[in-house]
């Protein structure tokens, strides 16, 4: 599994109906794309839910690395990159994925949180605490799913989290979810 998203910031005073009609008229492409276990559309809307921000952000849990590879090289990406710039493209490696009690419902938020390892931290220790709060969330009502990913450049922790309605306050960068493709969900890996 591979766990990857980029982030669009854009103006203080833009519209984020043109991004919620991109999504409404788009997202459909990815509905069964090849390789993609999950594709939240996430955005931040400054202002809400304590966002500074105007943002898309999209999140993806991939089954495979050549649906990965095919989706930045092809037709997609390269229309996101002409009609915004090519973003840089965070990537983790996948660590477990976990559906929660609401893994049937339509998420309408999502979380990310991320911490990196300091050097003089046991990896064993810092990944075995991530790994316990993946699977407490695994059955905390109102979660659709969660993953846990690392980045081993620079040794970051990613720990994902679609939820049924609002994610909680104290779960990071909060983002509202416009449409989420799960064409490949069952081929995640599970702890």
């Amino acid at each position: 599994m591979q766990a990857m998203q980029y982030e669009i910031t854009l103006p203080a005073d833009y519209d984020m109906d043109i991004i919620r009609r991109r999504v409404a008229t788009r997202a459909h492409a990815t509905d069964a794309f090849g390789g993609l276990g999950l594709k939240a559309y996430g955005i931040r809307e400054r202002g809400v839910n304590g966002s500074p921000v105007n943002q898309y952000a999209p999140f993806y849990l991939w089954a495979t690395t050549a649906g990965m590879t095919g989706f930045l090289l092809g037709a997609g990406f390269a229309g996101l990159s002409n009609d915004f710039g090519r973003p840089p493209v965070q990537h983790w490696t996948g660590l477990v994925f976990e559906p929660g009690p609401a893994i049937d419902a339509v998420p309408r938020a999502a979380s990310r949180s991320t911490s990196r390892v300091p050097p003089d931290c046991s990896l064993d220790a810092a990944v075995g605490e991530a790994f316990a709060g993946v699977q407490a969330y695994r059955e905390t009502t109102g979660v659709h799913c969660t993953a846990l990913a690392v980045d081993p450049l620079s040794w970051e922790l990613v720990h994902f989290t679609l939820w049924a309605e609002v994610a909680p306050d104290t779960s990071g960068v909060r983002y509202e979810v416009l449409h989420l493709s799960r064409p490949h969900l069952q081929d995640l890996p599970r702890a």
